[in-house]
């Protein structure tokens, strides 16, 4: 019993920290529930990649997702249109200048060598060492208190690198950012350890806010081509506030609805699920905001749903617990035998659930993403919930003796039986399955 009261006071400041949470953390809401900035954007081919594929598409779109998300950007909706165009979906941000700031620019960074053109002029020409080769950017100064961007490369890159200082040796090698020339430094001797500056600016060199962009767009990742924005808008939010307030009166009902159902036919264990699913919310929508995961109306239902298969499980096992004390268990032998025959069923069915959410978080876009996040957590709660909250507080209510009052699990005195009990025989009667 020591055991269930401490499980019990963790289960309490687990809920009192999930209100916590709550009440501190902002709620993160998706493009449909709050607007924001939808930008098209269109692969442009270049000297490297001539052809746009559609493996060189999703490698733009893992790009462009991972740059929005390291520049702080709620979740987007990132997704291909037609053959070589993507649509970017970028929540709580109205204005488009501020949302391509967001996105960044192309940010390609090109190493480059001198050459000549046919009729002798001089030009830069590309050298395959690229930002795809870089490992890592940060923001420093220079020997002379100038702003610069520190570069360290890749393994492949500290080696592309070194034999490209050797070969320039006495000769310039030029430095682009997003096509243009930011400086184009004197090679005198080979440079190895794959470290490397870019500087330049004009006089003076580069303000802060130059550098600090630069770094914060190549640590965000190279894209493998270029990407030119052809289209940009503002999106109002399409539920807005009223539907956002129905949304929560319909979910309150529908919750009070389960929870009215559940006190009624399981009586005292439905009260007591009641209240576990109160805590199940509570942990969940925490959970929620401490990830954080950006809601959408799709996560919104995902949550949802969860509650009903948290629900679910309680029914499973309650009905259980109803057999169990109908052949005339102890509540104690009763509860715990209830739970776990129904746990395989529990565990199956979640993890059924989890599987497909795993693969529709993988294969599918933002909003389904969204959608099978908010399931699959709210489910590994539930289970937490079923298994641990709402059987810890049966045994605390319910206690170890035998069920004196029938009609606090819904049954009547009528349905319970009489269990048989076996008592001490004689050795030669045990050998054969006698039992006295």
């Amino acid at each position: 019993m020591k055991n269930k009261i401490i499980l019990f006071w963790i289960i309490v400041a687990l809920a009192i920290a999930g209100l916590v949470a709550i009440k501190m953390k902002p709620t993160s809401l998706g493009l449909d529930l709050v607007g924001g900035a939808r930008l098209v954007l269109e692969a442009v081919p270049s000297s490297d990649v001539k052809k746009i594929t559609p493996d060189v598409m999703d490698s733009l779109q893992y790009a462009i997702e991972n740059r929005v998300n390291a520049l702080g950007v709620g979740e987007t909706v990132v997704q291909k249109v037609g053959d070589k165009r993507l649509m970017v979906e970028i929540p709580n941000i109205t204005d488009t200048k501020k949302a391509k700031e967001f996105l960044g620019e192309t940010a390609q960074l090109e190493f480059k060598e001198p050459g000549q053109t046919i009729d002798g002029m001089q030009e830069w020409v590309s050298t395959g060492l690229t930002g795809k080769d870089l490992k890592k950017a940060s923001a420093s100064t220079s020997s002379s208190g100038e702003w610069v961007v520190s570069l360290e490369f890749n393994a492949e890159g500290a080696r592309k690198f070194a034999d490209l200082t050797k070969k320039l040796v006495g000769q310039q090698m030029a430095i682009f950012f997003n096509g243009k020339l930011q400086s184009a430094p004197r090679i005198n001797e080979e440079i190895v350890g794959g470290h490397a500056q870019i500087s330049g600016g004009g006089e003076g060199g580069f303000e802060y806010s130059e550098v600090k962009n630069m770094v914060d767009l190549l640590n965000a990742g190279a894209l493998p081509v270029g990407a030119k924005i052809i289209e940009e808008n503002s999106v109002g939010p399409s539920l807005g506030k009223d539907s956002i307030d129905k949304s929560k009166f319909a979910g309150i009902i529908g919750i009070s609805l389960v929870m009215l159902f559940m006190i009624c036919y399981y009586r005292v264990p439905g009260f007591i699920a009641s209240v576990a699913l109160v805590i199940y919310s509570i942990i969940v929508f925490a959970i929620f905001k401490l990830i954080p995961v950006t809601l959408t109306l799709a996560g919104i239902a995902g949550f949802i749903l969860s509650i009903g298969m948290a629900v679910d499980a309680n029914i499973l096992i309650f009905e259980r617990t109803k057999e169990e004390l109908k052949t005339g268990r102890s509540l104690f032998t009763a509860i715990n035998s209830g739970f776990d025959r129904a746990f395989t069923s529990i565990f199956d069915s979640n993890m059924s659930t989890i599987i497909t959410c795993v693969i529709l978080y993988l294969l599918g876009t933002g909003t389904v993403k969204g959608f099978a996040l908010t399931l699959a957590i709210g489910v590994l709660v539930s289970m937490f919930s079923a298994i641990n909250v709402t059987k810890n507080f049966m045994h605390l209510v319910f206690g170890t003796g035998e069920l004196k009052h029938p009609e606090l699990f819904g049954l009547r005195a009528s349905d319970i039986n009489k269990s048989y009990q076996a008592v001490e025989t004689k050795k030669e009667k045990a050998k054969f399955g006698v039992l006295n």
